[in-house]
């Protein structure tokens, strides 16, 4: 009996070693989010921005809006930033001329957007299956990518405990009706 009091104590000071990891690690994935955060207001309001991890910068890539990355220099002064901080450029800097020179469409451009233009939003044969514009298809799967790592990981410890602190309890109500 004795054993089993020690190994319930060992137990618990692993389920609480592992707890304060998780929290770190949690706490890890915050930081990383917030210099993305910071890197794209900087860059959204041009100003200078450098000495980033490039973790962080992938970070702020993922983050960046569809319209962000269409309409501003965004994308590419962070990719800059990017290359700089693996040693491999000057970093970015603000008021550079863009290198996205407007390019004339080919014949075959050209008539692709006036078809577009011109069937609105019927259906497109794509390979074997018809895309419908404006419809997005999300399983759950799609849901669970777009979790915080940091979030996913305490979800997962939550289940975990959950399960220890039941397997708990059935020992001992196992227990006191042996005994009884």
């Amino acid at each position: 009996m004795r054993f089993l009091e020690g190994l319930r104590v060992k137990l618990w000071r692993g389920f609480a070693l592992a707890l304060v990891a998780l929290a770190m690690l949690g706490f890890a994935s915050v930081a990383t989010a917030n210099q993305a955060q910071t890197i794209l207001e900087k860059c959204g309001h041009n100003e200078p921005f450098s000495g980033y991890s490039q973790k962080a910068y992938r970070e702020a890539l993922k983050q960046m809006t569809t319209t962000g990355i269409e309409y501003g220099e965004c994308e590419s002064l962070i990719r800059k930033a990017e290359e700089a901080a693996a040693g491999g450029g000057a970093g970015a800097t603000i008021g550079t001329p863009s290198a996205n020179v407007a390019v004339p469409l080919t014949p075959a451009e050209q008539h692709a957007v006036q078809s577009a233009h011109r069937n609105g939003s019927t259906p497109v044969q794509v390979g074997s299956e018809p895309v419908r514009p404006g419809i997005v298809h999300a399983d759950i799967a799609s849901a669970v990518n777009t979790l915080p790592h940091s979030l996913l990981a305490v979800l997962a410890f939550m289940a975990a405990g959950a399960v220890v602190l039941a397997i708990v309890e059935v020992r001992k109500r196992v227990r006191s009706r042996r005994d009884s």
